[in-house]
């Protein structure tokens, strides 16, 4: 009898322990990011705070408190062919969800793998809005978009008293195209005027024939927009600054980074647009402690944090999904409402799956920023995409 007890209860025990492993239903989201070449100065970020939030979110029992998660990270290098193989590799391997890379580019070419597969798809921070469209149901952006972007900066210029503005843009990404172009609509719209209009080609590093055209400028444009990043916009910025050329300069999100806060007093004066700013008190600066007491360094960008933020959009889809399946998850994502964040609240519904979100304007003085104000344009001052 008691050998028979034994073995009874040697065999509950082995049910109970295949029974728990079964329950816990492990999941891989699959990243495919640039985490070297150019766009590592905002992926490589948003993957510390992603990974952080993962973590958190495993050690109380994962996404929807049952799916504890995986990551598979792959690097995409800041090429387009390398994020498709990416992305096919990671589809093939049967990730639940998919992040990709914080361009527009790499991001619609590997959402156009994982759609078709009905895996939810979010970019860390590509901006450009058009992006889910391009791809499908299963693709959403996660960051400020570009028009919304412009239509902030196009409303400071003009509350600031700038009547005529300078834009350069390029037409080798969507995003340094587009954005000038969101933020020349709303500018004329308001009673701006556009005084004159230059391109580059991305990673070109001499600006020479465009200062100079600026400079003969007459009169001087009253700023200069443009959405350069790294390493196009510092070699622009110094050339501009060389020449004497004194506008003011307005960029965007992409020069959150420390190379931009690090020019030093050319910088000075610049506005730029970014997701958040760690106010005294507020939950951003919580976190700004929180990962600095993790790493022994604070958030260089805020994408530290939008990327952080991604794992708790991606909990309260699971909580109202019930289910990590493609298409109930696909469709909790679409109807989150004011999911709050470290940021403040993102919400997808009612949008083309590019949130609804606050905006930030910062100002670098002595090579920091400051913050200038945080608000959501008014929907109807926003262009189409």
């Amino acid at each position: 009898m008691k050998s028979f007890r034994i073995a009874a209860l040697a065999g509950v025990m082995a049910f109970t322990a295949f029974s728990s492993s079964a329950m816990a239903e492990d999941i891989t989201i699959g990243l495919a990011t640039a985490q070297t070449g150019g766009l590592a100065f905002a992926d490589q970020p948003s993957l510390a705070g992603f990974k952080m939030a993962i973590d958190e979110i495993n050690a109380n029992g994962g996404l929807g408190g049952k799916y504890k998660v995986t990551l598979d990270v792959k690097d995409t290098r800041t090429d387009t062919a390398a994020t498709v193989q990416a992305a096919q590799e990671l589809v093939a391997a049967g990730v639940k969800i998919m992040i990709t890379p914080c361009d527009a580019d790499p991001s619609i070419a590997a959402g156009q793998i994982s759609q078709p597969a009905q895996i939810p798809t979010l970019t860390f921070c590509g901006t450009t809005p058009t992006i889910p469209d391009a791809v499908g149901d299963y693709m959403f952006g996660t960051y400020p978009a570009d028009n919304g972007q412009a239509t902030l900066l196009a409303e400071y210029a003009i509350g600031k008293g700038y009547k005529n503005a300078y834009i350069l843009k390029s037409p080798d990404s969507a995003y340094t195209l587009r954005l000038p172009e969101y933020f020349s609509e709303v500018f004329t719209k308001k009673g701006g005027t556009v005084q004159g209009e230059g391109t580059y080609t991305m990673g070109q590093q001499d600006f020479a024939a465009e200062v100079t055209k600026i400079k003969a400028l007459s009169p001087q444009p009253d700023v200069i927009m443009t959405a350069a990043y790294e390493p196009d916009f510092p070699a622009f910025l110094k050339q501009l600054r060389g020449a004497g050329i004194t506008a003011p300069v307005l960029g965007s999100d992409g020069i959150d980074s420390p190379t931009t806060t690090g020019l030093g007093a050319i910088a000075d004066g610049i506005v730029h647009t970014t997701a958040g700013f760690p106010v005294e008190g507020s939950k951003l600066a919580a976190f700004y402690e929180k990962f600095k007491a993790a790493t022994g360094a604070a958030p260089e960008t805020v994408y530290v944090a939008t990327g952080y933020e991604i794992p708790y959009i991606l909990d309260a889809a699971v909580k109202a999904a019930g289910s990590v399946d493609g298409p109930a998850l696909r469709d909790a994502l679409a109807n989150l409402k004011d999911v709050e964040v470290l940021t403040g609240k993102v919400t997808y519904a009612g949008t083309n799956r590019m949130p609804s979100r606050d905006i930030t304007l910062v100002e670098i003085e002595g090579g920091a920023r400051k913050l200038l104000l945080t608000a959501t344009p008014a929907p109807a001052d926003v262009p189409k995409p």
